[in-house]
């Protein structure tokens, strides 16, 4: 019976019943919104990544989905870190633990936001957005490590929250080591792998346009696309990071094997992004089921049966 079988994780010191939540992005930026994912079988309820001021981000059209999953060039639309903050207190009515994401445009407004949050006892942790491509004229401080590490001195300095990071896509492994003895010098409690891979285009060749309006076409992949490079990160950062470092792992996952595979390369817990954005918060519980149905049928009873004992083929 799939009853027995238990999804639940551990994020940050706080416990899960369920390893799968959303990933930061789509559905999760206004109260409503957030609300579906706390009545939903998502174990964490995640915000958007919250900026300073309030913003309407990029022109549309900036999200289009394809058959391989999407492009988007959102410009971090959201409501001003303040909204996010108070939401803390009603997300308390779901008995499930509130993660805030926090993608400030400078380290000074990081530091801003990340004081101003030390006092919501109901965050259960930060996600610092290290990674976001959607920005015109804005880099990404993940690709950037000495940036990366100040803006972690400044933070872990100020901050009594757990505090994890979410990464962008790494290809070359000096890079995937390079990051980790950045993170490896800081008390990290989760990393997320990964967000979508910068700067894609996809072109509509009936109207011979780009698909989407922002940055001249230029948008950040998700989906099925993805699922390859995003399991390499878990992996590498798997065994790069410190053991009490919790790896999310985060790209291409619309059903229970994607989430399986994730957890098999080491993650502890596997966020939903574009698929979330498709069918809504139902897809929680089915994506529950079929991992559950895939560990019935290889005798797993908890995700620590098999979680990062990926094996390599001889």
């Amino acid at each position: 019976m799939t009853s027995s079988i238990s999804l639940a994780t551990e994020i940050a010191g706080n416990k899960l019943a369920s390893c799968l939540y959303n990933a930061s992005g789509p559905l999760c930026s206004t109260t409503d919104e957030l609300n579906a994912i706390g009545e939903s079988a998502a174990g964490a309820i995640l915000s958007k990544s919250a900026t300073l001021e309030k913003r309407e981000g990029n022109p549309s059209p900036r999200y289009v989905e394809t058959s391989w999953g999407s492009i988007n060039s959102m410009g971090l639309p959201n409501e001003g870190y303040e909204f996010y903050a108070a939401y803390s207190k009603h997300s308390a009515n779901y008995n499930k633990p509130y993660f805030m994401s926090v993608s400030g445009l400078s380290h000074a407004d990081n530091l801003l936001i990340i004081q101003y949050l030390a006092d919501f006892t109901n965050i259960a942790g930060i996600e610092l957005n290290l990674s976001c491509p959607n920005v015109p004229g804005k880099p990404q401080t993940g690709y950037d490590f000495e940036e990366t590490h100040r803006l972690l001195d400044m933070v872990f300095a100020q901050s009594k929250l757990k505090i994890g990071v979410k990464l962008p896509p790494y290809f070359d492994i000096p890079h995937f080591e390079m990051m980790a003895g950045v993170l490896n010098k800081f008390p990290i409690a989760f990393v997320t792998c990964i967000n979508s891979v910068g700067n894609g285009l996809v072109i509509d060749t009936h109207s011979e346009t780009t698909v989407i309006k922002p940055k001249n076409g230029f948008g950040g992949i998700g989906g099925d696309f993805v699922k390859p490079t995003a399991l390499a990160n878990v992996r590498k950062f798997y065994t790069l990071l410190d053991k009490n470092v919790a790896i999310i792992g985060c790209g291409g996952v619309k059903n229970g094997m994607d989430a399986f595979e994730h957890i098999l390369c080491g993650a502890s817990a596997v966020q939903v992004g574009t698929c979330f954005m498709r069918e809504g918060p139902s897809c929680f519980a089915r994506i529950e089921q079929e991992l559950k149905d895939i560990m019935q049928q290889k005798g797993y009873s908890t995700i620590a049966d098999f979680k990062g004992k990926l094996r390599t083929c001889s």
